[in-house]
C-alpha cells in the first residue's frame, strides 16, 4: 500500500496537537493505509522498532530512546488509535491486522529492523510482525501479554471492551472516570511500576484524550491470541523475555510458560521492577537489550 503526503492542514494539526510531548522534534506524520502513522525516529546504524502496549503510546519510550539510539537507529511507533496515530478503519485493531499493516509501513518507509522491541500487548504484536517481515527479526518483549485472560475476567473483559467500543456515551463515561482525581495515578500504581511526575503527566493527558480511549477500547475489543499461541512452537524467531518481578498487570510466570513452547526463547527477570519497567529502570532494561543484542 504506497504512502501519500499529508495535508498541509493534517501536518499543522499533528504538530500543534504534539506541542510538550517527548521528543516530537523527532516525530514525522506517515500516511500509508488505513491510518496516519505518528513515528518517532532517533540515531543511526541497525533499525530497532519499538511498540508500546494497550493505552501507551511513544511517550513511553522516552528514556529508553537515547540510550539505544547512539549505536541503532531506532523507531517509536504509535499503534493504531493509540496516541497520535490517527486510526483509518475501526475494524483493523486486532493483533494481526495491525501487524500486517505496521509490516506494509516497515515496507514503505524501507525499514529492516533487526530486532522489534514491543512491551505487554506490543511483545504478541511483536512476534506476529517479526514473522510477517522476509528478514525474521529478532523480539525482545518487556513485560509481554501473551496469555489469554483466565475465568471470569475472560469472559466478561472482552465483552465489556465491544461494549465500550461501539457505545460513544459509554466512552465519553470512562473519559469522565479517568478525569477524576487520582485516578491516573491509582491505575498507574495498580501496574506495580513507580512512575515519575513526568510519567503520570503523560499518561494523564492521553487518557483525557478522546480518540485515544477510543483507539484503546477497540484494540482490547478485538484482541484475540488463539492464532498467535498455536503458532509458537513453529516459530524460529530468537526471543528474549524481560520481566519485572513486581508486575500486577501480567503475571512474569506467563512469560516462562510462553517461552518453555518455542524453540529459541529465554526469559530473564528484574527484581523490584513492576510492569512498566522500561519507564521506571531505563538504563538498566537498555544494557541487557544492547548486551544481547551484541
Amino acid at each position: 500500500m504506497p504512502s501519500a503526503r499529508p495535508s498541509r492542514t493534517d501536518i499543522m494539526d499533528f504538530t500543534r496537537d504534539l506541542a510538550g510531548w517527548p521528543h516530537s522534534a523527532c516525530s514525522t506524520l506517515i500516511r500509508v493505509r488505513p491510518h496516519d502513522w505518528h513515528v518517532q525516529q532517533m540515531g543511526q546504524g541497525p533499525t530497532l522498532l519499538l511498540l508500546h502496549g494497550t493505552g501507551g503510546s511513544t511517550h513511553s519510550w522516552r528514556d529508553l530512546m537515547p540510550l539505544l539510539a547512539d549505536s541503532y537507529h531506532v523507531v517509536a511507533v504509535d499503534l493504531p488509535g493509540h496516541g497520535f496515530t490517527r486510526l483509518g478503519s475501526r475494524h483493523r485493531s486486532a493483533l494481526n491486522t495491525m501487524a500486517q499493516d505496521l509490516a506494509s509501513l516497515c515496507t514503505d518507509q524501507g525499514w529492516h529492523p533487526v530486532c522489534i522491541i514491543g512491551h505487554s500487548a506490543g511483545g504478541a504484536v511483536a512476534l506476529r510482525l517479526s514473522n510477517l517481515l522476509e528478514h525474521k527479526p529478532k523480539v525482545v518483549g518487556i513485560n509481554p501479554a501473551l496469555q489469554p485472560f483466565q475465568g471470569l475476567a475472560g469472559a466478561f473483559f472482552p465483552v465489556a471492551a465491544r461494549v465500550l467500543a461501539i457505545a460513544p456515551m459509554l466512552v465519553d463515561i470512562a473519559l469522565r472516570s479517568m478525569a477524576a482525581p487520582g485516578r491516573v495515578a491509582t491505575l498507574l500504581a495498580s501496574t506495580g511500576s513507580r512512575i515519575d511526575g513526568e510519567g503520570l503527566a503523560l499518561y494523564s493527558k492521553l487518557f483525557r484524550n478522546r480518540p485515544h480511549v477510543d483507539g484503546a477500547l477497540l484494540m482490547m475489543a478485538q484482541w484475540k491470541l488463539d492464532g498467535l499461541l498455536a503458532d509458537l512452537p513453529q516459530m524460529e524467531v530468537e526471543c528474549l523475555f524481560l520481566t519485572g518481578s513486581k508486575d500486577r498487570t501480567v503475571p512474569p510466570v506467563s512469560a516462562v510458560e510462553t517461552a518453555a513452547r518455542m524453540p529459541h526463547a529465554s526469559v530473564e527477570s528484574f527484581d523490584g521492577l513492576g510492569h512498566l519497567m522500561h519507564e521506571e529502570a531505563p538504563d538498566r532494561v537498555a544494557a541487557r537489550i544492547r548486551q544481547w543484542l551484541a
